[in-house]
């Protein structure tokens, strides 16, 4: 373990508690389901716990295969296995951004029985908008914001970069996860919306396409870990941060002044850019330690005293409170839960 590891972030359980709405529905074997992913289903037991990427990335291939969908049972009619890599193929041909946008679009047009994904353009703004084609369902709904998650990650892998949004609109509110949505996207999230849906500058649409065969065979074979972690806006300030009390964990963490000074800001420069980003600098500092003690908490050569002075804690028993507070459940009952599935 170094010091200037990095530490992805982690993953709510209402997050993964949504991912399996259509297993439950179809009356598959749930707690099966998440063992094969290595989840133990005692976190379910706290509204605060979270789980890695890793856990998450691996609970969807376990999903896909065990529904035959790769929309999980989410959708009136199953997505058929192989609707994504060949979508990606066919995007290969496309010259520009937009182009393939609207090829992407047309051939979901083709798959998805329940909403319509659509590219509007207007006085300068691009918008992809799911239109339902039913009455509200929780099931479509969080099947719409799965669609626009991954849609986003593949535009960004064609022009290999993370493109802004303007914004990111819900029909219907996200019950707490409104937080999660924003360190996804990294652009506001609007409530209330007449349809699911991004926006972003249509300057964007006349992008190249970049990626070729060989790229994305690594693409596939790499998915759908790639679409969570690739195209992260590392340049945004809330990352910036993060990467930087990241190095200085297991010490005495920078202040808000030193990072201005380390990133030339002024401290007011930098809570207003934070602000903008829907974050703090204490809430950064609460989620680096969270992330990465769950990370060290799947190492069971790591004692918790050792997590605790890594994550510059003096004592095991403030790490104890800590952890307690941000997941609803004491680190060793974590790690007990986590290597009991393993």
């Amino acid at each position: 373990m170094t010091a200037t590891s990095f530490t992805h972030h982690t993953i709510p359980i209402q997050q993964v508690e949504q991912i399996l709405f259509g297993a439950r529905e179809r009356g598959a074997d749930v707690p099966s389901l998440l063992r094969r992913a290595d989840i133990s289903p005692a976190l379910f037991g706290s509204p605060l716990s979270r789980v890695t990427q890793g856990q998450y990335a691996a609970l969807i291939l376990v999903l896909r295969r065990a529904l035959r969908d790769e929309l999980w049972g989410l959708c009136s009619r199953p997505l058929p296995l192989g609707s994504f890599a060949q979508c990606c193929q066919l995007l290969l041909a496309a010259r520009t951004l937009g182009e393939a946008m609207q090829v992407g679009l047309r051939y979901y047009r083709l798959l998805l029985a329940d909403f319509v994904p659509r590219l509007h353009v207007d006085q300068g703004i691009a918008c992809l908008r799911l239109v339902p084609r039913a009455a509200p369902d929780p099931l479509l709904g969080y099947a719409e914001r799965v669609f626009c998650f991954m849609a986003y990650g593949l535009v960004s892998w064609l022009v290999a970069r993370s493109v802004p949004l303007l914004g990111v609109d819900y029909p219907t509110p996200r019950h707490g996860l409104h937080s999660d949505a924003v360190t996804l996207f990294r652009a506001p999230v609007h409530e209330g919306a007449i349809c699911t849906g991004w926006r972003f500058d249509a300057r964007w649409l006349d992008l190249p396409v970049v990626q070729n065969e060989q790229s994305l065979r690594e693409f596939l074979r790499q998915a759908p870990v790639s679409l969570l972690v690739k195209y992260r806006d590392n340049t945004s300030v809330t990352e910036r941060i993060r990467r930087i009390l990241r190095r200085r964990l297991a010490g005495e963490l920078p202040s808000l002044e030193d990072i201005g000074h380390q990133l030339a800001m002024t401290s007011q420069t930098l809570r207003r850019r934070l602000r903008d980003e829907g974050q703090g600098f204490r809430g950064i500092k609460d989620d680096l330690r969270r992330d990465a003690a769950i990370e060290y908490l799947a190492r069971p050569e790591l004692t918790l005293p050792e997590i605790a002075s890594q994550l510059g804690f003096s004592e095991a028993s403030t790490f104890h409170r800590a952890f307690k507070h941000w997941t609803g459940v004491a680190p060793g009952e974590y790690r007990q839960t986590r290597l009991r599935e393993r």
